[in-house]
């Protein structure tokens, strides 16, 4: 006699997570969502920065000059180094001729300065200085080309496989290239991994040796939602702009590559986070660690033990879904001591009618130790008889 496979399955309406590259929920019943917006840029995504899901996208894995965008890995190796305290805000940089004669966007140091690595972020994020970016790559890797070899390192560990870095500026190299979703995954461990630094890029000017420019992301004036990120322009990139905004508790990232004007690539931003806030909602569906069912567990010093996720959930769906949702949780057939906490167990899927959000695996919330010898020969038997006259 053949057992027969038991999946336990649970079907709950609850908060959600997607994760990148899901594929789109439907329309919500009775308004339905408008295609999504078609830009003149060459290449754009629009990304939930919780869920990952990706609600816009137009060529993204593109290779692409980034232009100044580049700033954005420059800044998040340094602010790896200051988290890590390799560094420190009121080090002392010594501006080498090579960073004071760097073309292109400047804050204007000089060698006969000592800027603090403090004042050189901010000449590099809000004044989009390329010299002060040579300097801060020099002082932290000795020089530029070797601050190179970091910045490939990060974009490998963040997961950015269509990328490579020449240099710390985005000045125009043959082999200095991005994709909108590697901007966009950068964009967000930015924000993610270093909130405190981040806010830097909210600031709209910024003075350094008595004068005082702009930021160049104008979102920042337009948009009160709007705190970051960075702009770049080449006349071989065309214009870019990577963009942030957070309503309502829910933030989108942008990134809008080739844009034919400073005009339009605001323009296109906007449409993008228009779009996104209007017509999609991002709710968190799960805590880590949260209880999401009970299994029944054999030869363990328990019989019962927690199942849940490892990490947050959070989903993205069409406005108006929520009631929609449904989870299905399904477990192993036996589950069997011992059982490690962490160990996964079965799978928990996320659906809107028959269409599948997002899925993460269910795993132990606790250890179960293996019984004695008694609880095993016990819980062995039980399993022998129940196979025997279970169904065919």
């Amino acid at each position: 006699m053949k057992k027969f496979l038991l999946l336990l399955i649970f079907a709950v309406a609850l908060p959600m997570f997607a994760i990148a590259q899901a594929p789109p929920p439907p329309p919500p019943k009775g308004m339905p969502i408008p295609a999504a917006p078609t830009l003149s840029a060459n290449s754009y995504i629009l990304v939930d920065f919780n869920s990952s899901h990706v609600l816009v996208e137009s060529n993204p894995d593109m290779p692409v000059e980034p232009a100044s965008i580049t700033k954005v890995m420059t800044s998040y190796i340094v602010f790896s180094e200051l988290a890590s305290g390799n560094i420190k805000l009121t080090d002392t940089v010594t501006v080498s001729e090579a960073a004071w004669r760097t073309g292109g966007s400047r804050m204007f140091i000089e060698p006969s300065m000592q800027p603090t690595v403090e004042e050189l972020i901010k000449g590099m994020v809000i004044q989009s200085g390329n010299d002060a970016s040579v300097a801060l790559a020099e002082h932290l890797a000795g020089s530029e080309d070797a601050f190179a070899g970091l910045m490939n390192h990060y974009a490998d560990q963040l997961g950015m496989t269509n990328s490579h870095f020449m240099n710390a500026t985005g000045l125009p190299h043959e082999n200095h290239f991005t994709t909108a979703r590697d901007v966009a995954t950068l964009s967000v461990a930015l924000i993610k991994d270093f909130p405190d630094f981040y806010t830097w890029y909210s600031e709209k000017e910024y003075s350094f040796n008595n004068i005082r420019q702009h930021n160049r992301n104008n979102l920042l004036w337009r948009d009160p939602a709007v705190d970051g990120l960075k702009t770049g322009h080449t006349e071989a990139a065309g214009y870019c702009l990577a963009a942030s905004a957070k309503r309502d508790g829910m933030r989108l990232v942008s990134v809008v590559l080739g844009s034919g004007s400073e005009t339009s690539r605001v323009n296109e931003s906007q449409t993008l986070l228009n779009y996104g806030f209007r017509f999609f909602e991002t709710i968190q569906l799960y805590k880590a660690g949260q209880e999401l069912a009970q299994g029944k567990v054999w030869k363990g010093e328990e019989d019962q033990i927690r199942l849940g996720i490892s990490d947050e959930l959070f989903i993205t769906i069409p406005r108006g879904r929520y009631d929609d949702l449904d989870a299905q949780v399904e477990m192993r057939p036996e589950l069997i001591a011992p059982i490690a906490e962490g160990e996964e167990v079965g799978q928990i899927s996320i659906r809107i009618e028959d269409v599948e959000i997002t899925s993460r695996g269910l795993v132990a919330l606790e250890t179960v130790p293996e019984a004695g010898f008694f609880g095993r020969t016990w819980d062995g038997m039980s399993m022998w008889f129940g196979g025997l006259f279970g169904d065919d």
